[in-house]
């Protein structure tokens, strides 16, 4: 079982930026991707940025450019950098964790790990 739990998230005026976090905890073995997605009510979850156990990164059209996905392992935290935020990038935004590599896809199926959830608000 592994645990996410996002912060971070807040309310910015246009190009601002925030730092996004998700802590992780549980058992995690072997080779895994954690990600960032991103849903506004009513629309489809929106893979935003992926990152694999081994360091390679992968990136939605949204985030190019303009986010940048890391992770501290000592600290078991992923981050999600933001920066040049516009009001389209309001939304909810969500840390999940998927074993093996193919979450670099960000394919939500992929992953089967979840957390709750960050708001960002962008204003113009």
């Amino acid at each position: 079982q592994v645990q996410l739990v996002e912060s971070g998230g807040g309310s910015v005026q246009s190009g601002g930026s925030l730092r996004l976090s998700c802590a992780v905890s549980g058992y995690i073995y072997g080779s895994y991707c954690m990600g960032w997605f991103r849903q506004v009510p009513g629309k489809d979850r929106e893979g935003v940025a992926g990152i694999d156990s081994d360091g390679a990164m992968s990136y939605g059209d949204v985030a190019k450019g303009r986010f940048t996905i890391s992770q501290d392992n000592t600290k078991r935290t992923v981050y999600l950098q933001m920066t040049d935020l516009k009001p389209e990038d309001t939304a909810m935004y969500y840390c999940a964790f998927g074993q093996g590599y193919y979450g670099l896809s960000l394919q939500s199926d992929e992953f089967t790990y979840w957390g709750q959830g960050t708001q960002v608000t962008v204003s113009s």
